[in-house]
């Protein structure tokens, strides 16, 4: 599990670095309707090179602040990913 900030609206999508102990992930979908998060997903599976399904919003579905939960993919290479793209 991840925990992850996100920014909405943001210009252009994608992994915006860390913030303490969560990963900043951009996401151009406004805050509405699980737009922002539909993208989130979207966004942080194609950075860790897996499918959508293994990435599901474990916490904090209405906040920018959230918990994430990769499955099919080790702690090590998680970390590894996330920290190259």
């Amino acid at each position: 599990m991840i925990a992850v900030r996100v920014i909405p609206r943001a210009g252009k999508s994608g992994l915006a670095g860390r913030r303490g102990d969560a990963y900043v992930v951009r996401v151009t979908a406004p805050p509405v309707e699980g737009a922002a998060n539909a993208e989130l997903v979207e966004v942080l599976a194609e950075a860790l090179g897996v499918p959508r399904r293994q990435v599901a919003i474990v916490g904090g579905e209405r906040s920018r602040q959230k918990s994430v939960r990769v499955s099919g993919i080790d702690a090590a290479t998680l970390q590894s990913r996330l920290t190259a793209s």
